[in-house]
């Protein structure tokens, strides 16, 4: 038998000291940035402090210090907040130094004139994806029409490139990221619940690459392939955006969508091996 008492004894350890080194103010001025979205790009402070549970007082003075460093910003009418410039500066530094980015801005970017299509590079935070990395090809003739840019977020079950990072989740991973007995339908192909999931996810990773047209906007479609690190995770998804419902409506022959599957998955696969990922034999 194991005696995982020095397990445990270890785990009490690091609570402990996370505990006693932990600062409630800037916890709860961390958890105010957070607060704010896409969906909910003004908030007011008393439903911040409601949402919080926190003091009115305490709240006001946790977002005027926020005010001063930049971070969140009034509104026009002054009774509300939104995030500030500050909060943007991160983000663009956040991005400009993950090694994903690095790495694979140059793949994005030959792909891209390659193809003459838009390609991304998403990561996953949580139930949704987010995209890093963004690129179109200079020779696009119309305008694209699709609305997301660096920093979107969408949902991770309806999405092509989601389905792509969710695929080496086991089966009971799944179900615990996505316990709700039906999932948020987007379109007719949006799983219903983790176990569709799981069966279409499975299916992309035999595959090697996830295809969708269609699948969370009607005039979009997609291929992307997965990226791994050192220790064979999918970390990403790398893909191509298709601005068209078929991809046969966007003029594309088996030939020439042939071309840009293999072209999704060498780059990732380049990605991959630019992170260190060494295949297993057969793989």
């Amino acid at each position: 038998m194991i005696d995982d008492t020095n397990t445990r004894d270890s785990q009490d350890s690091q609570d402990d000291t996370a505990e006693r080194y932990n600062v409630p103010a800037l916890e709860r001025g961390l958890r105010i940035l957070g607060e704010f979205s896409r969906h909910s790009r003004t908030v007011a402070p008393p439903e911040l402090a409601r949402r919080l549970n926190l003091s009115r007082a305490t709240v006001f003075r946790l977002l005027t210090t926020l005010e001063s460093l930049g971070f969140v910003e009034r509104t026009e009418s002054g009774r509300e907040f939104r995030l500030g410039l500050a909060v943007l500066r991160l983000g663009f530094e956040y991005l400009a130094a993950m090694p994903l980015n690095e790495l694979g801005l140059p793949l994005l970017n030959k792909l891209a004139e390659e193809i003459a299509f838009p390609c991304n590079l998403v990561v996953r935070d949580g139930r949704s994806i987010v995209y890093v990395a963004r690129v179109s090809p200079r020779s696009l003739a119309s305008p694209f029409v699709s609305v997301v840019n660096v920093g979107t977020r969408l949902p991770a079950h309806a999405t092509v490139l989601g389905r792509m990072l969710l695929a080496d989740l086991s089966l009971d991973k799944l179900r615990a990221l996505f316990p709700e007995s039906e999932l948020e339908s987007f379109s007719p192909d949006t799983p219903k619940n983790a176990d569709e999931l799981y069966q279409l996810a499975r299916q992309d990773l035999e595959r090697g690459y996830a295809m969708g047209e269609g699948f969370f906007e009607t005039n979009i479609s997609s291929v992307a392939a997965p990226v791994r690190d050192h220790s064979g995770h999918i970390i990403a998804a790398l893909g191509v955006t298709v601005n068209s419902g078929r991809f046969k409506d966007a003029q594309l022959d088996p030939e020439r969508l042939e071309r840009i599957v293999q072209g999704v998955c060498r780059s990732a696969h380049e990605l991959s091996g630019l992170l260190n990922y060494a295949p297993r034999a057969g793989e």
